[in-house]
């Protein structure tokens, strides 16, 4: 009979080893918890996103996704653009003469939040790629599919629970502008690196 611990701490360290990846959707978390900015919030929707996306390509949607490369491209396409509108923003706030510390920065509301962190995370085809066509695949694979799953879902709880609550409790010791200014040009270019990395190889190929 399989291991049900075996399954489960499988699934927890593939999961933790793509998603812990630096990334849109942890940059993302870590300057909304440095913001103290409806972190939590976000962090529960990530996390949920996850799990969801991980049960799906675990269960069958993985293969269906690949046989749909048309989905993929709109995707790609969106995510790129919304990863660089994003960037500038950030490169916005970084260049501005008055740059504001933590306290002082405007609070965007609890819904504009919440859309912001769906369109960061729907909007990113490795999101897509990591949870179900990676994970996916090797969860379908394991002899309990379901427990596989369980624990890639567990990983990201963990991570976005760390790294929202974490960055939120080191938010008094970087309430320098100048901190804020490095953090801004930090997440624009991690943005436009992620945007970039999706649109290359469909460059590459036109």
């Amino acid at each position: 009979m399989p291991s049900i611990w075996h399954s489960y701490i499988n699934g927890l360290l593939v999961s933790a080893g793509l998603i812990m990846a630096i990334g849109a959707q942890n940059a993302f978390i870590l300057a909304q918890g440095l913001r103290r900015e409806h972190h939590i919030s976000a962090a529960l929707i990530c996390m949920s996103c996850d799990a969801i996306l991980i049960m799906a390509g675990t269960f069958g949607l993985a293969a269906l996704l690949q046989s749909h490369p048309l989905a993929m491209e709109i995707t790609r396409w969106a995510g790129v653009g919304f990863l660089s509108l994003y960037a500038l923003q950030a490169l916005r706030r970084a260049l501005s003469p008055q740059v504001m510390s933590a306290g002082e920065q405007p609070k965007r509301s609890h819904r504009a939040v919440l859309l912001s962190t769906l369109a960061v995370t729907l909007l990113n085809p490795h999101v897509y790629l990591d949870t179900m066509v990676l994970i996916g695949s090797v969860g379908a694979q394991n002899p309990l599919p379901l427990i596989f799953a369980l624990g890639a879902a567990s990983a990201s709880i963990l991570w976005f629970s760390l790294l929202a609550l974490g960055s939120a409790k080191l938010a008094p010791m970087l309430s320098r502008p100048v901190t804020w200014r490095c953090i801004d040009l930090a997440v624009a270019a991690m943005m436009l690196a992620v945007a970039w990395s999706l649109a290359r190889p469909a460059l590459q190929t036109a």
